[in-house]
């Protein structure tokens, strides 16, 4: 028995349009009554306020990733632009030793898909969040200076390496929807930061770095960086 046209269309939105963010439905629900009622008031008014809730419907958008067959790499943990690859102490609300590690900065605008995913397969061995400031996420004291939750991660080949969310001058909302002693793969979601941030991840000791400054990274897919060359 064919397909009716519904449910072609039905088929072809749900492939082109990707899923939304859980988090972002009540800003959404709360955008479309907003039209409804601002139509009844005035065409134009209820015009905007269904654009501003598309836009925040695209802003909560969670597409499916795909990440690479190789365990050994670690992925991007956001969508952005990499601003900044530095040597950094992670963050002392971890209790690591205050040795720097590769920090590698993804910067995440309005525009970007602002979910985060695991950039290893392995387990949450600690998970901390610490209020602070909220400048903006592009500077290097942000890093230090502003909200943030950080999660550190053991990977399966025993490694261990730290993300870090960051709020930025216009995010107000860090989402971190797992727990210590949680497992998860490489590229499953983990978290949300609402309306512009920045992620960092500190890389395991002896990471070559695969990406460059000004390079833009896909979450869960993009491989920033892997295991020193042996020999």
């Amino acid at each position: 028995m064919g397909s009716t046209p519904l449910g072609h269309a039905a088929s072809i939105t749900k492939e082109t349009l990707p899923p939304m963010h859980p988090a972002g439905r009540p800003f959404v629900l709360g955008g479309i009554a907003a039209t409804l009622a601002l139509r009844k008031v005035s065409k134009p008014l209820g015009v905007l306020a269904g654009l501003g809730t598309l836009a925040t419907a695209a802003f909560f958008r969670e597409p499916v990733r795909v990440p690479p067959v190789r365990t050994d790499v670690v992925v991007a943990a956001a969508d952005g632009l990499v601003s900044l690859i530095e040597e950094a102490v992670p963050p002392i609300e971890l209790g690591l030793p205050a040795e720097p590690l590769t920090r590698v900065s993804v910067f995440l605008s309005v525009f970007d898909v602002h979910v985060q995913r695991m950039p290893v397969t392995g387990v949450v061995e600690r998970a901390v969040y610490r209020p602070g400031k909220f400048l903006s996420a592009d500077l290097d004291k942000a890093s230090e200076d502003n909200e943030r939750n950080s999660l550190l991660v053991r990977a399966d080949d025993g490694r261990q390496l730290v993300v870090t969310q960051i709020a930025g001058l216009v995010a107000r909302r860090i989402v971190c929807e797992v727990g210590e002693g949680q497992r998860l793969d490489a590229g499953d979601t983990y978290g949300l930061i609402r309306f512009g941030s920045r992620v960092d991840t500190y890389l395991p000791r002896g990471s070559r770095v695969l990406v460059r400054e000004g390079q833009r990274t896909v979450g869960g897919e993009t491989v920033i960086a892997e295991p020193a060359a042996k020999g």
